[in-house]
């Protein structure tokens, strides 16, 4: 195959690229933008083997591509059962395991090249590495292990199921921590220079082994509140670690797709760093719930009294109600109440009940879950609206019903000035004339805050799992 052809090919990939991302920008278009995505990384795929098997016939490397062939079954494989044994409330840890893998991807191809910088076609005259190179290698290697070991950290926390204290959704801090870091980035980058001067590998192996422990410290400090901005931005990380090792590699593909993912992450990354009403850096720096003793504080306050009523209560309401407003957060995702739900909207909806689905930026525990879900139930997209277009309307609203939601909905972020949510922008569900909230328990939510919207008196509570509530409610209704 010609460089002309491989150039081509690679171009067309791209455009289908960027064509993936305008379509998944809007969830009436998201399968068209899949569809884009996957021929684009198919072109991809099959050019770059193309390539390489034109390669190795040239060379008479048999050996390699029967190695390449048989890690592209192994991965494939692998790959197909995971995507179709996982849970839509796994996904989130899928996601940052594959962010995982492709840093530390990023990571042993930058040690492949540093070792056979021929192989790669990249070495001088001299056989060294030119300057430039080193500096990409140096980029792509830090970007990359930052990215795997902060990713495995978000996923054990993600997970919920793993007793060890770094895999905690709590908050992991002690003192000097940002000092520590500091400290450590600036010893990381001085290896990369030392390597970048003398090609050792000494600084290159302290320098990748330092940054291993920065996405472990980065990571650890961010709640649970935060974890769908980090899942967001270790997409960008991945994505940057790509498109750096693709300038060592000499692969446009690599570069273009890579430098997509990175700036797509960090688009998505600042637009829900909006969405809480909190900086980048603020989050990197410590998440919601930094503070353990003040979250314990918050969430002590049991005295007070609720009005709690039943699934069937809660069904009567909707009911005789002319619209009701859906919001929803991670225990919808936790409990699989996905499906139970769109029947009870179905049964509404036959009764002459107008129903709208709300969805915050950053509900659930990672980028569009709760958009996923209700993509999973079949929900028609005109009935799923986001925060910004379902604010105005919630003061004419009869009835919003909770699920799973605390945060989010919470209104000490529009009325009490010292709350760690202050500013924070939420769905504004207190302005509704009733309130439904279906919750397990009292806890509070990832933030460790108490939520004034549970102790209005427009507002009833639902105790139960959400999908056994939902289905009591739609056997009412009916």
């Amino acid at each position: 195959m010609s460089l002309n052809t491989i150039t081509f090919f690679y171009l067309i990939a791209s455009v289908c690229f960027i064509q993936s991302l305008r379509g998944l920008s809007h969830p009436t278009t998201s399968i068209r933008g899949n569809l884009f995505g996957m021929v684009g990384m198919a072109i991809a795929i099959i050019t770059t083997f193309a390539l390489i098997f034109t390669l190795a016939v040239d060379q008479s490397l048999g050996f390699g591509i029967t190695r390449i062939i048989l890690g592209l079954l192994i991965g494939g494989v692998i790959g197909t059962i995971m995507a179709k044994r996982v849970e839509m409330t796994k996904m989130p840890e899928l996601v940052a395991f594959m962010h995982s893998m492709i840093g530390m991807a990023a990571v042993a191809i930058a040690i492949a090249v540093v070792a056979e910088p021929q192989a790669f076609n990249i070495a001088d005259a001299n056989g060294a590495i030119p300057t430039g190179n080193r500096l990409e290698l140096f980029i792509g290697t830090f970007v990359g292990a930052i990215t795997f070991s902060g990713s495995v950290i978000a996923f054990g926390k993600l997970s919920g199921k793993y007793k060890f204290r770094l895999f905690q959704g709590a908050p992991v801090v002690f003192p000097r921590q940002h000092a520590l870091n500091l400290a450590l980035a600036i010893v990381m980058v001085l290896c990369g220079l030392w390597f970048m001067g003398t090609e050792g590998w000494f600084p290159f192996f302290v320098m990748t082994l330092i940054a291993f422990v920065l996405g472990v410290l980065i990571i650890i400090p961010i709640g649970g509140a935060d974890m769908p901005v980090v899942v967001s931005m270790l997409n960008s990380y991945s994505g940057w670690a790509a498109a750096g090792i693709g300038f060592s590699l000499n692969n446009a593909m690599l570069i273009i797709a890579g430098s997509l993912v990175g700036s797509s992450g960090a688009i998505l990354s600042y637009i829900m760093c909006k969405a809480m009403n909190r900086s980048f850096f603020n989050v990197i720096l410590g998440g919601f719930g930094a503070d353990p003793a003040a979250a314990g504080e918050a969430g002590d306050d049991t005295a007070r009294s609720v009005r709690s009523g039943s699934a069937e209560d809660a069904a009567f309401l909707m009911s005789n109600a002319e619209t009701v407003t859906i919001v929803l957060g991670y225990g919808l995702a936790v409990a699989r109440a996905q499906h139970a739900l769109k029947e009870l909207t179905e049964k509404l909806v036959d009764q002459g009940v107008t129903v709208k689905y709300a969805i915050h930026p950053v509900a659930g525990r990672m980028p569009g879950h709760m958009n996923v879900l209700l993509a999973e139930a079949e929900v028609p997209y005109d009935q799923v609206f986001e925060m910004d277009d379902i604010n105005g309307e919630m003061g004419q609203t009869d009835v919003v019903l909770v699920l799973g939601a605390n945060d989010v909905v919470n209104p000490a972020a529009k009325n009490d000035p010292q709350s760690p949510i202050a500013g924070m922008p939420i769905i504004e569900a207190y302005k509704a004339r009733t309130v439904i909230v279906n919750k397990r328990t009292m806890a509070v939510g990832y933030a460790g805050l108490d939520n004034e919207l549970f102790y209005l008196d427009k507002t009833m509570m639902v105790f139960g799992d959400a999908k056994e509530v939902v289905e009591e409610m739609v056997k009412t209704v009916e």
